[in-house]
């Protein structure tokens, strides 16, 4: 019989405090059951990624896993029971690196019937071709391994990552709704900035102050318009003569009478803002260029195309190499995707963490919301009719509902999937 390989990645179960909160934990024992339980001769390759261990401060090296087993007990009962059926295989990536680094892992593992790989990459043949596996940070320059298994040669990444994700999992519960652990989730880190703007106005910020400034807010755009009006009035192009002498509102009473006291505060604010920004202008420009040069301010779409050429480059030099390596396998990124390079496929195997998508408000210069969502997905890959198929499938779970009323009505897209369609199958005909 065929072997038939399921592929899935970047998990990150565990960190402190917050951060030990499985919330696929029911998915994904049900998802290890269901393969334990197949008429297949089957693998379960786990591209890496599968622990938060950099999210992990206070205590180092073989001591993170087990923590982790004190944490998700059942997950890794779940582990030993499916690998008494199947085989599961783990590599590396770069949360987790320290599994690549210490042979006591190894042994633990083993004993919860998981290999574990403590290389880069691995190989896997089907029907005589070759399938090349690897988690793919090794083609991030921030979280590039510089000595791969050197426990102290650790790159950028690292340092970020302990420093913002496992102090956002200590002070998560300080919040009012627990959102600071969900940094992980937050993709590229460039936005973490405006992510957190979002959450202090949305979730921390006094209610009272907030109701205060709102209308100033959603009528910010309203004020623009009006000013523009006057504007055009004041200078005889239009003789419409509604802006300057309040025609708009009067006839909506007290109603309009509010209506023009905070456009008036709009108006002002503006004015003064417009005054300032003069000067400060080229200062702010000359700023984003240096950003820029730096690759520290890059629009969020570019840096995923660029990500992702990478990939596929590398996939590239795989096959040109290997001419009998047919598809090449990667995570690491989140964003789970199919590219075809000729009659050769590349895979991201994606995540199970929780995904933010940024959705623009309906009215006015209010923050931008972020919207979550899961989207828990594996990749099947065996022969079919001495063909080689690639079988994407989705795992049912209910979205989150964590958006406040307020951030309902503001926002300007629904909860939906923003990757790119990947079919249910395709055959690669090799």
């Amino acid at each position: 019989m065929d072997k038939t390989y399921y592929f899935i990645s970047d998990l990150h179960i565990g960190g402190d405090e917050a951060l030990g909160v499985c919330d696929y934990e029911a998915e994904l024992l049900e998802f290890l059951r269901k393969l334990s339980v197949q008429e297949e001769d089957l693998e379960l390759v786990i591209l890496g990624d599968i622990f938060g261990m950099w999210e992990f401060t206070d205590i180092e090296g073989p001591q993170k896993l087990q923590a982790l087993i004190g944490q998700f007990p059942k997950i890794f009962e779940a582990f030993r029971s499916a690998g008494e059926k199947i085989k599961i295989t783990l590599l590396p990536g770069n949360h987790d690196y320290e599994i690549a680094c210490y042979p006591q892992f190894v042994e633990v593992l083993k004993n919860f019937n998981v290999t574990l790989e403590q290389r880069p990459s691995i190989v896997r043949e089907l029907g005589g071709k070759k399938i090349w596996v690897e988690h793919g940070n090794q083609h991030d320059d921030f979280n590039k391994m510089p000595d791969f298994g050197n426990p102290f040669a650790l790159p950028v990444g690292y340092f970020i990552t302990s420093g913002l994700v496992s102090g956002a999992g200590k002070r998560s519960q300080f919040g009012r709704n627990d959102w600071l652990k969900d940094i992980q989730s937050v993709y590229p880190t460039e936005e973490i900035p405006y992510w957190v703007l979002s959450n202090y106005f949305y979730r921390e910020m006094s209610p009272w102050l907030r109701w205060i400034i709102l209308p100033f807010l959603v009528l910010s755009g309203l004020t623009t318009f009006v000013l523009a009006g006057g504007a055009l009035e004041w200078l005889g192009i239009t003789q419409t003569n509604i802006f300057l002498h309040n025609g708009l509102f009067t006839s909506l009473g007290y109603l309009g009478n509010l209506v023009q006291i905070v456009l008036m505060v709009n108006a002002v604010v503006l004015l003064v803002l417009a005054f300032l920004f003069v000067p400060l202008s080229f200062i702010l420009r000359d700023i984003k260029k240096t950003l820029k040069r730096f690759r520290l301010m890059t629009h969020p779409d570019e840096i995923t195309s660029g990500q992702e050429k990478g990939y596929l480059d590398a996939a590239q030099a795989v096959f040109d190499n290997d001419p009998d390596t047919v598809v090449f396998v990667y995570g690491h990124t989140h964003i789970p995707s199919l590219r075809m390079l000729g009659k050769r496929a590349v895979i991201n195997t994606g995540t199970w963490l929780k995904r933010l998508v940024r959705a623009r408000v309906r009215f006015g210069y209010l923050p931008d919301i972020y919207v979550p969502f899961y989207y828990l997905d594996y990749f099947r890959i065996s022969l079919v009719d001495g063909a080689i198929a690639i079988d994407f499938q989705m795992i049912p779970k209910a979205q989150p509902r964590e958006l406040d009323l307020l951030q309902q009505i503001l926002t300007s897209m629904k909860r939906r999937r923003t990757e790119d369609h990947i079919p249910e199958r395709t055959i690669l005909e090799v």
